[in-house]
């Protein structure tokens, strides 16, 4: 979560005389420990990131993603030793074990402060800010601080998906956006093939799609569709679609508590699911007679493509997750919906798996994240109509 950016100029009028917190495990309380401060590149720094992100995901050791912009009337002195300046004045704030790289090349400089603990981190963040604001102001004169702007950053976040609120901090993520020529070319041929594949379903399927809606018009009261709010990339909310399979007005406290014990892994009390959809209830009475059909054959789902034409989802990627399911993941699995764009189809449903585990369920869409082509998602792509005629991986 950021804490927002704050003027040096400004900090200089205001600062407080904090007292500095005396637990020794934050060196930055301490004396400053010095010495050189050795920028990595920006491609060498985002992996550093990316690492480091995955060691907090295991030890729960919280890290501070410190942020340095330079202002453009700045960026054009860097060569005249103003960058020297700055850096050695960050290098006295800062440890020797912290890593400092170009977070964006001439632009920004990035330093992650390792082992924040996992208790409240706030006093340490006005330490670190306290420290930074004071050395900087005193090799600086105030046109240059004018141009400074420094942004905090705090991994693991503390989402509040449900209520909208704090959601994923894009900035902590810059490895996930593509930076090479070659993987912008291989983004935009997923972009055009996710267009073309709606497109072309959404004319080809239109009788049964008018059929559909006629149908379940006609057999329950209530919508065609059924909307559902679920997270995008980046934990970016929007509406879901489906055809309606289930009774209006219905109580979805038993699949709230269904899906927390899926993802919980206390698999003992959670009941089995029908033709293998890791989030069907079996014999769920909220689901109406057509409602079945359409679940059964996956025809429920027809409407997204209205949602990768508007590209917030994809033809293949990870299921995109209900903001009450998010609230339970564990660290490492909040990466299912920030590494790559939801999907329609995926790994984990091509599999056919009939009982799986949520976490393997999660290793698949990471395993596709990972190893994402074009050639891949049209293998996905013609995988899928087996997988649904098997009635396998359906939810």
């Amino acid at each position: 979560m950021a804490s927002g950016f704050f003027s040096l100029a400004k900090e200089r009028k205001r600062r407080p005389n904090r007292g500095l917190p005396i637990n020794p495990v934050h060196a930055y309380a301490a004396q400053p420990e010095g010495g050189s401060f050795v920028l990595l590149p920006e491609d060498a720094f985002r992996r550093t990131l990316s690492l480091e992100k995955r060691r907090s995901e295991r030890s729960r050791q919280r890290f501070v993603l410190m942020l340095v912009r330079f202002g453009k009337a700045l960026q054009s002195k860097l060569e005249e030793g103003v960058l020297d300046t700055i850096t050695e004045g960050l290098s006295v704030c800062t440890r020797e074990t912290d890593s400092r790289g170009w977070y964006e090349q001439n632009v920004v400089v990035g330093v992650i402060c390792t082992d924040m603990g996992t208790e409240n981190t706030a006093p340490i963040l006005d330490t670190l800010r306290s420290r930074v604001s004071s050395v900087l102001e005193d090799n600086l004169d105030l046109a240059k601080l004018n141009e400074i702007q420094i942004t905090f950053h705090l991994y693991p976040e503390d989402l509040d998906v449900q209520n909208g609120n704090h959601p994923p901090d894009v900035r902590l993520y810059p490895d996930l956006s593509p930076q090479d020529y070659e993987k912008k070319v291989l983004k935009a041929i997923k972009r055009c093939i996710d267009i073309v594949g709606s497109l072309l379903a959404l004319v080809l399927l239109a009788p049964l799609f008018l059929v559909i809606a006629i149908v379940v018009k006609l057999t329950s009261k209530g919508p065609i569709l059924f909307r559902q709010p679920r997270l995008g990339q980046y934990g970016v909310p929007f509406t879901f679609l489906k055809f309606r399979s289930m009774v209006v007005q219905n109580d979805d406290t038993f699949h709230r508590e269904y899906v927390t014990k899926l993802i919980l892994d206390k698999q003992d009390d959670v009941p089995p699911s029908n033709n293998g959809g890791i989030y069907k209830i079996k014999e769920d009475h909220r689901v109406t007679p057509v409602g079945k059909v359409l679940r059964k054959t996956s025809l429920d789902e027809l409407p997204q493509f209205f949602n990768v034409l508007k590209g917030e989802m994809s033809l293949v990627g990870p299921r995109p997750p209900i903001p009450y399911e998010v609230e339970v993941y564990d660290l490492w699995h909040r990466r299912r919906f920030l590494e790559v764009k939801p999907g329609i189809t995926g790994l984990w449903q091509v599999e056919g798996r009939s009982r799986v585990k949520f976490d393997d369920m999660v290793r698949l869409d990471l395993k596709y994240a990972k190893t994402w082509s074009p050639w891949l998602d049209i293998k996905i792509l013609l995988r899928t109509p087996g997988a649904i005629f098997r009635g396998a991986g359906a939810y």
